[in-house]
């Protein structure tokens, strides 16, 4: 496939400017997500020799953030700093909705017309689609997120992949995916040939790619030799709202009912019935822990013809009752939203790729990826 220059590439023969990233870090961010994005970076400069790209990490306000292990990260400015940004990258993690003020949701609108490309890591797609910047675009977000964000912004095509990269956005769902999301950007970019070696110097086997999906599917545990089971359980991970009944399961896929029994005990260790109950009530706590959807809209949206049932089943289940489970929602929706600074008219800071590329210089690989 052939790789074309970027948008506003310098014309052939010269050294185009570093493509400058901001990430802009919210409360409870995932660290490993934010390295996962930004050491390609590192290693693209040092493999080149030069400055292809530089970052800057922001918070909103420029106060230090904590990240979701604890650790307190210093930015290198605020979001109201006067720096020219190519692409923006928001940074989320825990509760992604506590962090999703309407000043951030402002700031997300006015500044992306001057970017780009807007993405980003783990759960920051929650504010970029509460922004309205993804509305008719792929993504993927954390796969605890998933239920819960497709109920509240269904104009958006949400994926269970590693990451998305759709025109001018990308979005990875956490973890170490954001690493094989820029390997596949600076690919795009620079070439495969500096991805490649990238990939080599953090002896990483396999970049994965936009088809990986993010949670081991069901077909890798049970290899292609369970086609019907397959088939069967696909079929009830797309009817949850309005279960199908088993013996017509049974019927679409040319298997009795006896034979369908006989395929989830030896397999998946439980009746069809019981698995099918599970993923139902999976998808109502993720609903429960993530929305303020009523319990009662829960339910039925999972299939419950009653509250009192989905409750019974609920707390047999996981051992609580929905209300309990409700709570910690409830306290994030309670939470006062911050207030946006203005008027701040800091000088630009440094780049920490400046420093970064600058140490690197020593490095045995340094500029020893030739760029076309």
């Amino acid at each position: 496939m052939a790789i074309h220059p970027p948008r506003g590439a310098a014309p052939e023969g010269a050294v185009p400017e570093p493509q400058t990233l901001g990430f802009l870090l919210l409360e409870d961010f995932t660290l490993i997500s934010l390295a996962s994005a930004i050491e390609p970076l590192r290693m693209a400069n040092q493999l080149a020799g030069r400055e292809l790209y530089r970052w800057y990490v922001m918070t909103m306000d420029g106060a230090p953030v904590r990240a979701s292990d604890g650790m307190q990260v210093t930015p290198d400015a605020s979001a109201h700093s006067p720096l020219r940004l190519d692409w923006l990258v928001v940074c989320g993690g825990v509760a992604p909705q506590r962090s999703v003020t309407p000043a951030l949701l402002t700031w997300l609108q006015s500044r992306q017309r001057q970017l780009r490309r807007v993405g980003s890591v783990c759960t920051g797609s929650w504010a970029l689609a509460q922004a309205g910047l993804l509305n008719g675009y792929d993504a993927s977000i954390h796969w605890e997120c998933l239920a819960a964000i497709q109920e509240a912004y269904p104009r958006t095509a949400w994926s269970t992949r590693l990451f998305s990269i759709d025109r001018d956005r990308f979005t990875a769902s956490g973890g170490t995916a954001p690493l094989d999301m820029m390997l596949n950007l600076i690919g795009r970019d620079h070439g495969r040939d500096l991805s490649a070696a990238i990939s080599e110097m953090f002896i990483y086997e396999r970049v994965r790619g936009e088809e990986d999906q993010q949670r081991v599917p069901l077909k890798h545990v049970l290899g292609t030799t369970q086609p019907k089971l397959l088939e069967i359980v696909a079929l009830m991970e797309a009817n949850i709202e309005e279960p199908i009944e088993l013996d017509e399961l049974a019927s679409y896929v040319d298997v009795s009912r006896r034979q369908l029994e006989r395929l989830f005990q030896r397999h998946l260790h439980c009746s069809p019935s019981r698995y099918y109950l599970k993923l139902r009530l999976t998808r109502a706590r993720q609903l429960l822990k993530q929305t303020p959807l009523p319990i009662i809209e829960i339910a039925s949206a999972c299939g419950f013809v009653s509250t009192p049932h989905f409750s019974k089943c609920y707390r047999e289940f996981f051992g609580t009752p929905p209300r309990e489970d409700r709570g910690e929602t409830l306290k994030i929706r309670r939470l006062e939203p911050a207030v946006m600074p203005t008027g701040d008219a800091s000088p630009t800071p440094s780049s920490s790729a400046s420093v970064a590329l600058s140490h690197a210089r020593g490095e045995p690989t340094y500029a020893s990826v030739a760029l076309g």
